[in-house]
């Protein structure tokens, strides 16, 4: 008799919800390279306005006597620190949540405004000051952090507004191949740990038994969500990365590789190359056919093929990431300052990786997020550099810094994802997110990221730090 009775499930509608993020082919290379330009065109109009800002307040002096006087106010005071915090919710995240969904359509009209609004503020910039003195350009670790802080946010926004409609389809993860907004996450996380890597940077980081304590939280968070996600019945997409794995997972493989394989960053792109190379020419001579495939057998390799497999590919990325981080920014020929020989090496490597994606995508094999072939890790590489590249145009930003919102999610990175995380699955349990109106779904978004705005930048306030990658 009881058995007759229907399973209850915390998440009626789980099927419906895979398969409204199943079989997608994606965007093309050009509108996602210009989605991925809006980003730091906003965070760098941030700091415009607020240079513009403080010069209205200074009665037009350029700079302030006291150089950190607005850096004490800001961490000292509540009531000055949330209204820096709305601020750039309102300059960055916002605007970005808009162009994720109802501006989708406007990317490439907005990447051209927002450029000439920028131009013209750097201008009146330039007339309302002497210009930077030597030694005043910001580090190139401030650009990175800007650059890991937009991921994050461009993450948190995106693994939630992927479950209602006016997220459009075309920017969520492929299904074989393609690319999409969504396809850069794991690789451009990926490649923003090893640009600054001890091992990039040059820095002795132990044995091989320091590397693997390193993995434990990787591998304890990996096992957490596993265990979670099955509890609850929440939706997984298979093929993302396989039946059981995830993320955490993947990262973890890449710690623990580096740390059996630790190698000087010097020869890291030729390792990193050979391993792309032998893993692509395993996936063209047939693998590529099996790991598509619906094919899966009982083993536990079999059903996690997708990530088990992609793991040569992601370790052939972070390998060639250790390899340009030195080479651009920690070897001895390189200046750590945003400086303009820096910035043009970053978009010279990136424009050559741009051909070569081109080229392999058209003559080798498709980009394939689900293989992490080498089509998608040039990918990665090049739109990831080009990012790079515009975040580090700050220097001509007088008396730039990081924003509040900036600096609170840098420090914070780890608790940023894991509650970006927790809140999109309350919601999914919570609400059919794929039968709210459009009105609704921008409203659920806006506020679910102001509270994650809001409540990382108390966090940060209060003096709470959780990083680790």
């Amino acid at each position: 008799m009881m058995d007759s009775l229907p399973k209850q499930t915390l998440n009626p509608n789980k099927h419906l919800k895979e398969q409204f993020v199943s079989n997608l082919d994606g965007s093309s290379i050009l509108e996602i390279a210009a989605l991925l330009t809006i980003v730091p065109l906003l965070v760098l109009l941030r700091y415009s306005i607020d240079f513009h800002w403080k010069i209205d307040n200074n009665g037009g002096n350029a700079v302030s006597s006291k150089k950190n006087d607005d850096e004490i106010v800001v961490s000292r005071n509540w009531k000055a620190y949330t209204h820096a915090i709305s601020l750039d919710f309102i300059f960055i995240v916002f605007p970005m949540l808009l162009f994720f969904t109802v501006l989708s359509e406007w990317v490439y009209l907005g990447a051209v405004l927002l450029s000439l609004l920028l131009l013209i503020l750097s201008v009146t910039a330039k007339r309302s000051s002497s210009g930077l003195q030597r030694g005043q350009s910001p580090s190139f670790r401030a650009s990175v952090s800007s650059y890991r802080v937009a991921l994050m946010l461009i993450t948190c926004l995106c693994i939630l507004a992927v479950d209602f409609t006016i997220f459009p389809r075309r920017y969520a993860k492929t299904e074989t191949y393609g690319t999409s907004l969504m396809d850069l996450g794991v690789g451009s996380f990926v490649l923003a740990n090893a640009i600054v890597s001890r091992q990039a940077r040059d820095v002795s980081s132990g044995n091989w038994i320091t590397g693997l304590k390193g993995t434990a939280p990787l591998l304890l968070l990996a096992f957490i969500r596993l265990v979670t996600t099955s509890g609850v019945d929440y939706q997984v997409h298979v093929t993302e990365y396989g039946v059981h794995w995830n993320f955490f997972f993947t990262l973890a493989a890449i710690s623990i590789l580096t740390s059996f394989v630790n190698i000087p960053a010097k020869y890291c792109g030729i390792l990193g190359f050979s391993v792309l190379a032998g893993y692509q020419t395993w996936l063209i001579s047939g693998l590529n056919t099996y790991l598509l495939s619906d094919e899966r057998g009982t083993d536990i390799i079999s059903k996690n093929k997708e990530g088990v497999y992609s793991i040569l590919g992601y370790w052939g990325m972070y390998l060639l990431g250790v390899h340009l981080g030195y080479r651009l920014f920690y070897a001895k020929h390189s200046n750590i300052r945003s400086t303009t020989s820096s910035i043009a090496r970053v978009f010279l490597v990136s424009l050559l990786l741009w051909i070569v994606t081109i080229l392999l995508d058209n003559y080798v094999e498709r980009i394939s997020r689900r293989t992490c072939n080498m089509p998608y890790v040039t990918w990665v590489l090049a739109q990831d550099l080009q990012a790079l590249g515009i975040f580090m145009l700050s220097s001509y930003i007088p008396m730039n810094k990081l924003s509040s919102l900036e600096e609170a999610i840098d420090q914070n990175l780890l608790a940023t994802f894991l509650l970006a995380n927790l809140v999109t699955g309350m919601v999914n349990l919570t609400i059919d997110t794929i039968f709210a109106s459009p009105f609704s779904s921008l409203l659920i978004l806006t506020a679910y990221a102001f509270a994650l705005s809001a409540i990382i930048g108390t966090i940060h306030f209060s003096g709470f730090r959780l990083k680790f990658w």
